[in-house]
């Protein structure tokens, strides 16, 4: 999968908040200080490029909807930190959280329970 940019990345967060929507949708999911309307539009153009936003034309306007969901995104992503920085070990990436003390006990035991029940 792709990498996005952090810009990137925060207008595919406020397409996936809107699902589908226009410009000005997107626009209004964005954070403060919100970025120029001209800034969005390119970057949207980008992410179309990327495969990861399509569009549906009504009369001049677009209508904006993610192709990859957040949590595809997530996975892909997920898998890139722990392959680029743990070897593609995600026994080295959870003892680095647990040694920076990131994840607790507690998470660990939640976890467990997790996978024994699937």
């Amino acid at each position: 999968m792709k990498t996005l940019t952090r810009a990137e990345e925060q207008i595919m967060k406020a397409v996936w908040d809107v699902n589908q929507g226009f410009l000005k949708d997107i626009i209004d999911a964005l954070p403060e200080p919100k970025p120029h309307t001209n800034t969005v539009a390119t970057i949207l153009k980008i992410l179309i490029e990327k495969e990861f936003v399509s569009y549906e034309v009504f009369s001049r306007a677009h209508r904006y909807y993610p192709l990859v969901s957040r949590e595809e995104y997530s996975k892909g992503s997920l898998n890139n930190f722990v392959s680029n920085y743990f070897k593609g070990s995600y026994k080295e990436a959870v003892s680095f959280l647990v040694k920076e003390k990131e994840l607790s006990v507690k998470d660990l035991e939640l976890l467990l329970k997790q996978l024994k029940k699937k």
